[in-house]
């Protein structure tokens, strides 16, 4: 006799998917029968360096193209001079060469990501972006002074990953120098 959990794996469903049908069946005093297999504890790895490795839906990779020549063909004036300034201080504190991610992200290093859903890829570990709405700072969040830097930066909204600064006249750049350096000093961690 075919159990449920026999006629479930040959539908394509993943380790990850059966952990959780199996959870949601046991509140209810049900069960798929079969070998199901147990949770597994599921943490985000990152490491430094890159690999190569990484989902093939990926769309943001180095590129060769020049940050300073991108950052002179923007406009207006004041994205050209934020992106020029955030380019030299970026420069100052990794002592690294930026590099193009993507369209638009200008990076510094690289680390190589796993997430707990196992999807993986490789990314710069700082760097930003001189969006049109707002400057995206990367990379500076999560470390173990961040938050009290960031409550000295100045004017600045964060999201989950991203840093954002309407212009760089709205903020401390002595603390974005800071925040950089404490970045890029401390461990690698997850976006």
């Amino acid at each position: 006799m075919t159990t449920p959990l026999e006629s479930i794996r040959g539908l394509g469903v993943g380790a990850r998917g059966l952990e959780r049908l199996q959870a949601a069946l046991e509140e209810r005093g049900m069960s798929l029968g079969g070998d199901v297999p147990e949770p597994q504890p599921r943490d985000a790895v990152v490491t430094a360096g890159h690999t190569g490795e990484g989902a093939a839906d990926l769309k943001t990779h180095p590129t060769d193209v020049s940050p300073a020549e991108f950052i002179d063909g923007l406009s207006p004036q004041r994205r050209v001079d934020d992106g020029r300034a955030l380019l030299e201080l970026f420069d100052r504190v990794t002592e690294q060469p930026a590099v193009m991610w993507g369209p638009s992200m200008i990076g510094y290093g690289e680390i190589h990501y796993r997430y707990a859903t196992g999807r993986e890829g490789d990314t710069f570990r700082v760097g930003f972006s001189p969006r049109k709405s707002a400057v995206s700072l990367y990379g500076l969040q999560g470390h173990p002074r961040s938050e009290e830097l960031l409550g000295r930066l100045g004017k600045h909204r964060t999201a989950v990953s991203c840093v954002y600064v309407n212009k760089l006249a709205d903020i401390d750049l002595d603390v974005l120098e800071q925040l950089v350096r404490h970045a890029w000093t401390s461990a690698p961690r997850s976006c």
